[in-house]
């Protein structure tokens, strides 16, 4: 099997940070990634090589803006962004979830999809699952439909993809598959 250069870069500058932010948790940093143009550009090339047609990309927060955004200029769509509770101004709807490590709450905005768009979902990373389930539910309660999801990093050991399976989101893309 040949290795893409291109993912390879990309996975050279993901970097391990251990039990972060928590004792037994090995933290991905994609800072270095993103600090690096190159590596930025062919990440977010990689993503719109591989995007199904859409009609609005949604990222997650916060380092899911960092590859959403570029990625929905590139497919010449707008970006919708999912925040956490308290950060978007008007009426929004909430989802509650759990992490790894805890539990959450993400929120969009009600006008910021309408019926029967098509969305591709964004965020760095894929570990359990459970934010970008969440994200999807948000997604569909306005009336959107999920097109695919895209990420990153995809933790295998953590199960994420068999997760959003069973959530009924198959079509996940992913530049770097690790398993540690």
């Amino acid at each position: 099997m040949t290795v893409d250069p291109r993912t390879s870069l990309i996975a050279s500058k993901i970097r391990n940070v251990p039990d972060f932010p928590k004792p037994g948790v090995q933290f991905k940093d994609i800072t270095p990634l993103v600090g690096d143009v190159e590596a930025l550009r062919t990440a977010v090339e990689l993503l719109a090589e591989q995007a199904p047609a859409v009609d609005a990309v949604v990222g997650i927060e916060s380092r899911g803006f960092l590859f959403g955004a570029p990625l929905a200029m590139a497919l010449g769509v707008g970006f919708v962004p999912v925040r956490k509770p308290g950060k978007l101004p008007g009426a929004v709807i909430e989802e509650a979830f759990d992490l790894e490590y805890g539990s959450s709450v993400l929120a969009m905005h009600t006008d910021a999809l309408g019926q029967g768009h098509r969305v591709l979902l964004v965020d760095d990373l894929l570990a359990t699952g459970g934010t970008l389930i969440a994200g999807a539910k948000l997604v569909t309660r306005l009336g959107a439909e999920i097109a695919g999801v895209q990420v990153v990093v995809e933790l295998a050991d953590l199960l994420g993809r068999e997760n959003l399976a069973t959530a009924g989101l198959r079509n996940l893309v992913s530049l770097v598959t690790t398993t540690d």
